[in-house]
């Protein structure tokens, strides 16, 4: 399911969601995924409520608790504002950041942890992102912004990408599923139809 509360010229519900699925496949990932695209203010409630950071962010996927619902794999919410504004400074669409955000968020799902794996998600991502035809991966992204910043007589960069995060089972208060969180701010009931 795809709730849109930030629409992003080019991306409908339908099209996130089969691009979702498409995602999913690749990546062999089962049970429904719900995304929600949201603003950077919402995701600054999320990010604040289950991972203690008081700040937005780009995207945070929240993965089902120990398997407590059967035939969910989680949830993913995106900044609509934060993905505009990286669309704009890299060049390409609004809707194909949220793509290539999604995609990350599915790897997450998937069990991928960009954090701790050596590089396994960042070739996973990368060989997706081709497949899918996406533009530059946030991964790839992430590490070339902290190259150009490490050097000698570097500023900060300010892109105003923000590092993506997944939410573990142990951050997650109470074990509860984060669709209860995403219903709040979409207004709508989160049901679980499968993702194409």
């Amino acid at each position: 399911m795809v709730i849109l509360r930030k629409r992003v010229a080019g991306l409908s519900e339908y099209s996130l969601d089969r691009f979702v699925g498409r995602a999913k496949r690749a990546t062999r990932l089962r049970g429904t995924v719900s995304v929600l695209v949201t603003t950077s203010r919402e995701l600054r409630v999320l990010n604040k409520r289950f991972r203690g950071k008081d700040k937005p962010t780009d995207v945070l996927s929240f993965p089902s608790i120990f398997g407590s619902v059967q035939g969910f794999a989680g949830d993913i919410a995106i900044s609509g504002d934060i993905a505009a504004r990286n669309a704009r400074q890299l060049g390409h669409s609004a809707a194909d950041e949220i793509r290539v955000l999604a995609l990350h968020g599915v790897l997450h799902l998937a069990g991928y942890d960009h954090e701790h794996d050596h590089g396994e998600m960042a070739r996973t991502e990368q060989r997706l992102r081709k497949s899918l035809g996406l533009p530059v991966t946030l991964i790839e992204r992430i590490s070339k912004i902290e190259r150009i910043s490490k050097s000698p007589g570097a500023t900060e960069p300010t892109s105003g990408s923000t590092r993506s995060s997944k939410v573990s089972q142990s951050q997650v208060p109470n074990k509860r599923i984060m669709s209860h969180a995403l219903t709040q701010f979409s207004g709508a009931t989160i049901r679980t139809g499968r993702t194409r």
